[in-house]
């Protein structure tokens, strides 16, 4: 996984969590639901980055 595509999937969580967090206190609704997508589009980049990591080291191993 890139450095840079890790670090946008952990912002892009822990942003969203915020925005959640506002919204709840402030009883935002639309605040809370972009919340919660921006985190939701985090955790699923992060999830496809390990799925080509995880490919990447099979050819590798297919390689040696």
């Amino acid at each position: 996984m890139g450095i840079g595509d890790k670090f946008e999937n952990a912002k892009d969580q822990a942003v969203g969590k915020a925005k959640q967090a506002a919204g709840d206190a402030t009883d935002n609704e639309r605040l809370q639901t972009e919340g919660a997508a921006q985190e939701f589009d985090g955790q699923a980049g992060q999830k496809i980055e390990q799925a080509k990591d995880k490919a990447n080291d099979v050819v590798n191993d297919l390689k040696k």
